[in-house]
């Protein structure tokens, strides 16, 4: 492992316009963190890493990095470029241990966050820093939201949020409220009754969103979201349509492979997937199947009637009369991304959002509330993780100021 890192380090050019790091969301230091490890300074390079990304370990497994880093390295215009996430990860997961410090000194003010997803964990951590008093408030039995509950344990697995939560979370002082939605006994109105200055909500979005077609409300048919939180409370049977072709619906079927179903097809609507090649590639080698133009007209008890589709020079879809057809399945899993729950919303006076449901903020994560910030998909839709971080050093930063700026209590 470590022989493998050091050569894809020594691969590194050190360019003095590095596009890696440009292509980075959140701006990765890579040449640095190269340079640190190739000069056998390897907690500089952790420390620099965690500082910058507190959610590293996770990004450096999860992220879309075809796409960004290694999307935007020189190397690669004509060969293979240099793994960085090979290299992330290899850094995180080996500093990580080491990272035993305690909470910073207290300032005695309290600051609220609702969801413990990306943006969540983030922005708890950069405001334990400040030395606020910080309370996690999360709806499920442990911490990660998405990261949890929406990814397998083959890509993610749980004892790097475990870590997280002991490192980052539990050793800063950051106090954890599980199974407490906010919205229900305990609303938004209560918690500045309390004395929280600020509140940070990012609750993700966790609605699927449905076909509405006839025989959705079958009970072999499932959402994609519900399948990932616990795949093992379901019976797919041996012959599985997934209705989608994200990266979402990747983690579907591979994970439905693993749970022994044997005939795996992910149907899109359009000519291709719209899931990462990385993830593509890995379904594909596990042996799923896809079929391409494809649009669900009517789900019946033997499996879906499909209808083939036609794309225009424009863009849009035309649908092929006559072509209808049904492809059996013993069950069926909907993947075609989520919308937010709205609790919160409907429960707290002064707070917009749009016709989506999402919550309305500006580009620093203000609410319509004074005190009241928010980030991550509940604002923007399902997005990256690494995405959900950079936007949230924004947010976190815009809620000290925020604070600050309150008067002072005698």
């Amino acid at each position: 492992m470590a022989l493998h890192v050091m050569d894809e380090a020594n691969r590194c050019l050190g360019c003095k316009n590095p596009q890696c790091q440009k292509g980075c969301p959140i701006n990765t230091p890579i040449p640095e963190v190269i340079r640190l490890l190739k000069s056998n300074q390897l907690d500089k390079a952790g420390r620099l890493l965690f500082e910058n990304n507190p959610l590293t370990t996770v990004c450096s497994l999860i992220c879309n990095h075809e796409n960004q880093c290694e999307g935007h390295c020189v190397l690669g215009r004509k060969g293979a470029p240099v793994h960085f996430s090979t290299i992330e990860h290899y850094i995180s997961s080996t500093y990580a241990p080491k990272m035993v410090q305690g909470p910073h000194p207290s300032n005695g003010i309290k600051a609220a966050i609702i969801g413990s997803g990306p943006a969540g964990i983030t922005i708890a951590i950069l405001l334990a820093r400040y030395g606020y008093q910080v309370t996690i408030f999360e709806s499920n039995d442990q911490i990660g939201g998405v990261l949890r509950y929406g990814i397998p344990e083959f890509r993610l697995p749980k004892s790097v949020l475990d870590d997280i939560q002991y490192r980052h979370l539990e050793l800063k002082g950051i106090k954890i409220r599980p199974n407490t939605r906010i919205g229900s006994a305990i609303g938004i109105d209560d918690l500045f009754r309390d004395g929280y200055k600020a509140i940070f909500i990012g609750t993700g979005v966790w609605k699927p969103n449905t076909l509405h077609i006839k025989g959705e409300s079958f009970g072999n048919v499932h959402y994609a979201i519900n399948y990932l939180h616990n795949p093992d409370v379901y019976r797919l049977g041996k012959q599985v349509i997934v209705i989608g072709a994200g990266n979402a619906a990747m983690d579907v079927a591979r994970t439905a492979r693993r749970k022994g179903s044997e005939e795996i097809t992910c149907f899109s609507l359009s000519k291709k997937v719209a899931a990462s090649q990385y993830e593509f590639s890995y379904a594909q080698l596990e042996g799923i199947q896809f079929a391409y133009n494809k649009k669900p007209v009517e789900i019946v008890d033997q499996g879906v009637i499909f209808r083939d589709v036609e794309e225009q020079e424009d863009g849009s879809l035309r649908e092929v009369p006559g072509t209808d057809r049904l492809y059996p399945a013993d069950s069926i899993i909907i993947s075609i991304s989520q919308g937010p729950q709205n609790t919160i919303v409907t429960t707290t006076t002064g707070l917009d959002a749009n016709n989506r449901g999402l919550l309305v903020a500006d580009e620093r994560g203000r609410t319509s509330r004074p005190g009241i910030f928010a980030s991550g998909d509940v604002v923007n839709g399902a997005r990256t993780v690494v995405e959900a971080v950079a936007h949230s050093k924004v947010v976190a930063e815009a809620m000290h100021e925020y604070i600050q700026s309150l008067p002072k209590e005698e």
